[in-house]
């Protein structure tokens, strides 16, 4: 196996290490976000900590978790398609690999952010129905978006919250809507993703290279893993506003009331008139608690070089 090779293996190993830490650590926070960013107009959450301690209570700890498998078997290639990918889009795009070139950067980062919406996307549509199945058991679902075709991903009548799984989600989107089911929400995911890198790769590289090791050429872990949780939150909150359609156009089943959108556009202009422009905020504080130690533990991982040290362990 050539160097190159070996180092494309590394990025791969670091990428999905540090997605299974990350995801592992703070999946209950993200599915408060998933909850509290669907909720219309009455509000079951409080916030945050209110949606945990009623999950925990209603569905017990391991509610908490609801679709934990689909992220942690799709986040390795997830994330190791991202980080990856700006590596060699930066590399591509840079001539000399030590000068910092902003424009370049954050060319890198629409290039990741492209990149990773292979596996984003039908891995997000799958974790959101499971995460929110709590929230509808509580709310009361609404017979008629259950019943219509375009949106059904189990069978039976509605009113029964039988808990869904990912294998019969994907299975029931394929069967009635072809991989575009899997796909839908692809364009509003785009537009998170695109500018979260784009922001995100950029501002880490730059905060990463204060603390860069004259020796070494590296940045110790604590400085790698600050840059990734500084970097990750200020993208993550930047974006919400996104996140927030695209978890509204990807959520199949809804609560008694709440609207069905046809795209970006028709969900901008509904939840901007019905419930105001706050609402474009929901879950931020939960996403960049989710974003920081994510990118931070990724960016740590990745700058220790875990993928190295194990191909060399099988060397």
């Amino acid at each position: 196996m050539s160097n190159q090779d070996l180092n494309v293996t590394a990025k791969l190993i670091n990428g999905g290490v540090a997605g299974l830490v990350g995801v592992t650590c703070v999946f209950p926070i993200d599915l408060a976000k998933t909850r509290l960013q669907n909720q219309h107009g009455n509000d079951i959450y409080k916030g945050m900590v209110d949606c945990l301690i009623k999950t925990a209570r209603a569905e017990g700890f391991l509610g908490m978790y609801r679709g934990a498998a689909v992220n942690l078997t799709l986040v390795t290639p997830e994330k190791a398609i991202k980080l990856a990918a700006n590596d060699f889009f930066r590399q591509l795009l840079m001539e000399d690999g030590g000068q910092q070139n902003l424009k370049m950067e954050m060319l890198a980062g629409c290039g990741a952010g492209m990149c990773q919406v292979v596996v984003t996307c039908p891995m997000e549509m799958l974790k959101i129905q499971l995460q929110d199945a709590g929230r509808l058991a509580v709310h009361h679902q609404d017979p008629a978006s259950a019943l219509s075709s375009s949106t059904s991903y189990t069978t039976g009548p509605a009113p029964t919250h039988k808990r869904p799984s990912a294998t019969l989600i994907a299975w029931e989107l394929l069967r009635t809507q072809g991989l575009a089911g899997l796909y839908k929400g692809l364009g509003a995911t785009l537009l998170r993703d695109i500018p979260f890198s784009i922001i995100y790769f950029p501002l880490f590289a730059n905060l990463n290279s204060l603390g860069l090791n004259e020796l070494t050429g590296k940045a110790s872990f604590a400085h790698s893993f600050t840059s990734g949780c500084v970097a990750g939150s200020v993208a993550a909150i930047a974006v919400t506003p996104l996140d927030v359609l695209k978890t509204r156009i990807q959520t199949l089943k809804k609560g008694l009331g709440e609207e069905v959108y046809s795209g970006i556009i028709d969900c901008a202009r509904k939840v901007w008139i019905q419930e105001g422009p706050s609402a474009f905020m929901k879950g931020a504080g939960c996403r960049a608690l989710v974003i920081a130690p994510l990118f931070g533990i990724a960016q740590g991982v990745y700058f220790i070089g875990i993928g190295e040290r194990i191909l060399k362990f099988f060397e």
